[in-house]
């Protein structure tokens, strides 16, 4: 049920910013304390845009976590990761941008200047400080950053351990309108099902597969059907490029696809709370990631 509103109670968007593989995901996850967002070691494993919600005391935080930006473009998927990127930031009262302890590049860059263009407010969040043995070295870092750049609070965060995150959701939550909630308490997303087990399943596709072939494959759920017994029976498919990346998919005797499907359909139980009997196929669509009209099918913003 919704909490009552009052004059104390504040609502609004965040988007989550930054460039790929910086923490983004687990971020999020760690906000709203559920797997929501697939996180792999991977760079570019977020290809949407994701509504998160948190209900702290005193408020509603739609967290709105977002692909990498990606400096160039020239591909019809790097185009959708970006203009998820840029409708985030255009729909959020406030930005987090995340940069990884010691490292900023022209994409940090690239990502400070789209929320600047904006004009609202943006906190940044120093992520993965605890991968940094010496901690004097993190004063200089933060210094720098700030020198010359116009952030609404600085917080030194690790989104893996939660640790610190006390701290930025205060900060958050003060910084939105005082406004009721959104939604329910008990909703933590906007998402379908049908949804969240389609990026499950690409999950195990990112964590399994060689270092290029994750992103020549997509996944779609051609079948979501809750049957009698109380089993949910999903049909997916993933999609690749080629007749090789196929293969390898496959695997030898169909090993791989097995070993894909069976832990993607435990990450998918668990996230439902219910039996499921997982089908997958695997198909071939040459040049679907430069095809505006694959793209539209398979969901892509």
């Amino acid at each position: 049920m919704r909490p009552l509103a009052n004059e104390n109670f504040h609502c609004g968007s965040v988007a989550i910013v930054g460039r790929p593989n910086v923490g983004k995901s687990t971020l999020l996850n760690a906000l709203i304390d559920a797997h929501l967002s697939i996180v792999t070691p991977r760079a570019h494993t977020t290809r949407q845009r994701i509504l998160g919600i948190a209900n702290p005391a005193g408020g509603q935080i739609l967290y709105l976590d977002t692909p990498g930006l990606h400096r160039e473009a020239k591909r019809a998927i790097n185009r959708s990761l970006n203009r998820a990127v840029h409708a985030a930031i255009a729909d959020a009262n406030l930005a987090v941008q995340v940069v990884a302890a010691g490292h900023w590049d022209d994409e940090d860059t690239a990502v400070y200047a789209a929320v600047a263009e904006r004009a609202i407010p943006c906190l940044l969040a120093v992520n993965k400080v605890d991968r940094i043995a010496d901690k004097s070295k993190l004063l200089p870092f933060v210094e720098g950053l700030v020198r010359d750049r116009n952030w609404d609070g600085v917080f030194l965060i690790s989104a893996e351990k939660r640790s610190g995150l006390a701290e930025l959701e205060r900060a958050i939550l003060a910084r939105l309108p005082a406004a009721g909630p959104s939604y329910d308490t008990d909703t933590f997303t906007d998402r379908s099902e049908r949804f969240l087990a389609a990026e499950l399943v690409r999950e195990q596709l990112m964590r399994q597969l060689g270092e290029e072939l994750p992103y020549a494959t997509t996944v779609e759920i051609e079948r979501f059907e809750d049957r009698s017994d109380g089993i949910t029976e999903i049909a997916a498919v993933v999609w690749v490029e080629r007749e090789g990346q196929k293969a390898i998919v496959i695997g030898a005797g169909g090993r791989r696809a097995k070993a894909i499907g069976s832990a993607a359909r435990r990450s998918i139980e668990a996230l439902l709370d219910r039996k499921v009997f997982l089908k997958l196929w695997v198909r071939v669509r040459a040049g679907w990631s430069d095809d505006e009209a694959a793209l539209k099918q398979f969901g892509y913003e």
